[in-house]
């Protein structure tokens, strides 16, 4: 489920990273990612509260995570 504002996208590929899940939780200051069952988990309730840091995605493998800014069609991602 997307947010008002923002959604993200974790692609298939990365979903089931263990250890980039931790990264994710770490990286993100509004907890976004939760590293659960040996993945990714996305908190619906705080996609809003994205500051657009960028940390996830830089923390990401490229194509890994996409931050989708549904108020202007622009994204976020590497």
């Amino acid at each position: 489920m997307a947010g008002l504002f923002i959604d993200v996208e974790v692609a298939d590929e990365v979903r089931g990273d263990a250890e980039l899940a931790k990264r994710l939780e770490d990286a993100c200051p509004v907890d976004i990612y939760a590293a659960k069952d040996g993945g990714v988990e996305v908190v619906d309730a705080n996609l809003d509260e994205c500051i657009l840091c960028e940390l996830c995605v830089q923390a990401a493998p490229p194509g890994g995570v996409v931050v989708k800014k549904l108020y202007d069609g622009t994204a976020l991602e590497r």
